[in-house]
């Protein structure tokens, strides 16, 4: 269920040249500068003197390039790569009392994970991400969205000592995710993303995801946007019941798989907006124009322009810098073109009826 269908309005442009508006935006994640993630080296290097202060200024240096970076590339709505974060869960279980850390997980190859233990109750102690965003807002001249790891990923992809279940934990998390928000809106945030990529591996739990969001938008005005972002998974398994979310955007990931899921949302019910991903973010071929504007159009077999936000699939950070640049340029400057030609009336709408079904 959509909060507020106006919302993403506040987002156009002044002095927007088309009648339509498909608002543009990134995931979150973007590559670092080599140079930082040298300054980092120095800094966890107890043999090199890289202090904090030190650090501190490259952090920001860093967040500043990135951002600039986005609003040169023409997003309406920037992110600064999430330049002070290493890992979606790490960042944020070192910030929450109850979390702690014995060491690093293997996942695959020989790629490792440093996933932490929940030993005790969850509790809020100092902000997370204000003094990101509040950074992040002063640099920027373009409206600012924050991405926030979900409760239920926090809870799902860490050790859980101290809980009777996963269930119980995402819950507590949901309400100091909750307190967070409230800050970040206090600050002036106007675009918050919740990522929830543990629901694309165990969508069964759907029912728990929409209960952690219905504790986070809890007395959040409703001019305040809330997207929920989900990794690739079987979206048939989510869906019709993310309508019942109390969100007003999904982005989902469906370039990489040539947009053979489509079918599941095309059923003339689909309540949120629509973020989808129209650029790969799992291969450095930068997609054109043309690709993208097919990519687009795919979107509107689903929702009509004004419910359509246009995004990569997920978060470009594992891409070489100059690929998630020309894939963002790209993206906005075909958004652009498909928005003049909705108003010419080159582009039909086509009825969600006409829309295949997804293969099961």
């Amino acid at each position: 269920m959509s909060r507020n269908p106006q919302n993403r309005e506040q987002f156009r442009p002044e002095g927007h040249e088309s009648d339509h508006f498909l608002l543009t935006t990134v995931v979150g994640s973007y590559p670092k500068p080599k140079w930082l993630n040298r300054a980092r080296d120095r800094f966890e290097d107890d043999d090199h003197s890289f202090g904090e202060s030190e650090w501190a200024e490259a952090t920001d240096d860093a967040s500043r390039v990135i951002t600039h970076e986005h609003e040169r590339a023409g997003l309406d709505t920037v992110v600064d790569g999430e330049m002070r974060r290493e890992e979606m869960v790490e960042f944020f279980a070192e910030r929450i009392d109850g979390y702690e850390f014995n060491g690093p997980v293997k996942v695959w190859g020989h790629n490792y994970f440093d996933k932490p233990s929940v030993v005790e109750g969850v509790e809020y102690d100092e902000p997370w991400l204000v003094d990101e965003f509040e950074f992040v807002d002063d640099v920027a001249e373009r409206p600012v969205k924050v991405p926030i790891t979900g409760p239920y990923t926090l809870a799902n992809w860490a050790f859980n000592e101290a809980y009777d279940d996963d269930e119980a934990l995402a819950y507590d998390l949901a309400d100091l995710v909750n307190e967070e928000v409230e800050k970040l809106v206090e600050a002036g945030a106007r675009y918050i993303q919740i990522d929830e990529p543990a629901l694309a591996t165990t969508p069964d739990d759907h029912a728990i995801v929409g209960e952690c969001l219905e504790r986070i938008v809890s007395d959040i005005d409703e001019e305040v946007r809330i997207g929920l972002h989900v990794c690739y998974g079987d979206y048939s398994r989510v869906y019709p019941e993310v309508n019942e979310f109390p969100i007003d955007e999904i982005d989902v990931e469906l370039a990489n798989d040539e947009y053979k899921q489509i079918g599941v949302f095309a059923d003339g019910n689909f309540q949120p907006d629509l973020a989808l991903g129209v650029v790969d973010a799992h291969v450095a071929d930068v997609e054109s124009v043309e690709q993208i504007k097919e990519n687009i159009q795919q979107g509107l077999k689903v929702v009509p322009p004004e419910k359509l936000t246009i995004s990569p699939d997920c978060g470009l950070k594992l891409l070489p810098r100059e690929a998630a640049y020309a894939k963002m340029e790209n993206m906005v400057q075909a958004a652009r073109e498909v928005e003049a030609e909705l108003d010419a009336g080159e582009i039909d709408v086509p009825a969600v009826e006409d829309v295949a079904p997804a293969d099961d």
